[in-house]
């Protein structure tokens, strides 16, 4: 065994290894490097220790030998954390993957996930029984890191957000202990949970309401010359302010990739593309997108219903881990035609691999109060990001750059919040710009009662 990176000496881990009961991966050990490896490809750190608990118990354990040894916790269930928090260099990495499992009771309709789970287990799970809870559009994230820092994805509008169906959790806290929070049992630690929840604790099982859905959700796009930049914004903005709860509507810019069959009017040129999913009625599917006909032509049109599983599950190779990723996002009420026109500009020699996109937020996630939690900006008209993802190193400079050029663009149309999963920095002004004055205020009176030293730092961290 290589000498470890910091902390622990060799007996002290020795000694570890024989109580703490399940998997414990050090440098030198086989398999070493495949479980350091993280989905973004950017965040290459070696740990000084990875443990795979597989219960509670374990996982407290871990937290102890961590605090007692001076070792940095990171927390990993599907390891797609934006920022790179599901690992550290030198410190010790809480592997959730031997907690995966869902499991649900059709006639209550809920489901309970373990604190590794991912969102393809709870889609099946759920699906089984014509059931469905909203959650992201990667089949290999976490459970876990979507929950709590929102959980956006296609069925927002129509369910609520992730964090909207959430009914409990039970977690391990900073002192090794155990808890469960939810609206009746410690509901000031639920609020904060609910979107700043990798701050004061270990998540190692979740509930949710489930709602009748399936099997099939309706698609659509339509791709126009980035030349109709104005009319299609104007319509789609629109469009979303009148749609129904079941249309999630999404407005992007990017370049056509002619690698990517994109028409030939188009082809590696700057395009605007709206795309819909439909998750009501199929009768009601044409009637409800009949709105976005108003404007100018597409150069390519297509419809369709498709089974949710396999929509949940179609980018997964595209998203698969190995790839180097970067985004930022925010929240807008409308784009200034300048922006419009600059983000057009922007796109045409952007990277390959990265757009702009809006995405129309209100319908059931709008009909939160914003202050009924600590996720923050459900009263904006549409949730904006810029992003990138490439395979060589050399490009990190210029993808990073471009994507943080592209938010800057549309920066005198935010308002306030951030999507903590969509944030690739961190940082005491990151965190904030998250969630504003009040809610940090609030955070922060959490943090200094449940993680007064901030044992759970390795995250869009509120400072106690």
């Amino acid at each position: 065994m290589t000498e470890l990176l910091a902390g622990p000496t060799r007996e002290h881990v020795k000694s570890f290894r024989e109580t703490f009961g399940d998997e414990v991966i050090t440098p030198g050990d086989d398999g070493y490097d495949d479980a350091r490896r993280v989905w973004n490809a950017i965040f290459d750190r070696r740990p000084a220790l990875l443990v795979r608990p597989t219960g509670p118990q374990g996982v407290a354990t871990a937290i102890r030998f961590a605090r007692d040894h001076g070792l940095e916790i990171a927390v990993r269930g599907g390891a797609h954390s934006a920022a790179g928090h599901s690992t550290s260099e030198g410190g010790l990495v809480i592997d959730l993957s031997r907690l995966r499992g869902v499991t649900v009771d059709p006639e209550r309709r809920t489901a309970r996930a373990n604190g590794g789970a991912l969102l393809g287990e709870l889609d099946l799970a759920a699906q089984a029984h014509g059931l469905v809870c909203p959650v992201g559009v990667i089949g290999h994230t976490g459970v876990g890191g979507l929950t709590l820092g929102g959980g956006m994805g296609r069925l927002q509008r129509h369910f609520g957000l992730t964090i909207d169906n959430l009914r409990a959790v039970e977690l391990v806290t900073a002192d090794g202990g155990t808890t469960r929070a939810s609206g009746s049992e410690e509901p000031e630690l639920f609020w904060g949970i609910r979107g700043a929840g990798a701050n004061f604790g270990v998540v190692t099982a979740f509930e949710f309401d489930l709602h009748p859905f399936g099997p099939l959700l309706h698609r659509g796009v339509r791709i126009f010359p980035a030349s109709h930049v104005h009319e299609v914004w104007s319509l789609f903005r629109d469009v979303a302010a009148a749609a129904p709860d079941e249309l999630a509507l999404i407005f992007s810019i990017g370049r056509g990739e002619p690698a990517a069959d994109y028409p030939a009017a188009v082809a590696g040129q700057p395009i605007v593309v709206v795309s819909y999913n439909h998750s009501g009625d199929a009768r009601n599917v044409e009637r409800d997108v009949a709105p976005l006909a108003a404007g100018p032509a597409p150069v390519s049109s297509t419809d369709g219903g498709y089974p949710y599983l396999e929509v949940q599950t179609a980018n997964d190779l595209a998203m698969g881990w190995g790839q180097r990723s970067y985004i930022k996002g925010g929240y807008a009420d409308d784009l200034r035609p300048e922006a419009l026109d600059a983000l057009v500009e922007h796109v045409a020699d952007a990277p390959e691999g990265s757009s702009f996109a809006m995405t129309a937020q209100g319908g059931a996630m709008g009909r939160v109060a914003d202050d009924a939690m600590a996720f923050t900006g459900r009263d904006a008209r549409f949730e904006m990001s810029a992003d990138a993802d490439w395979d060589d190193p050399a490009y990190d400079d210029v993808c990073r750059d471009w994507v943080r050029q592209a938010l800057a663009i549309v920066e005198p149309d935010a308002v306030m919040g951030r999507y903590v999963n969509e944030i690739s920095e961190s940082g005491p002004e990151e965190s904030l710009a998250i969630y504003g004055e009040a809610k940090i205020a609030q955070l922060m009176a959490l943090k200094r009662a449940w993680d007064p030293e901030n044992v759970f730092r390795l995250n869009h961290n509120i400072a106690p």
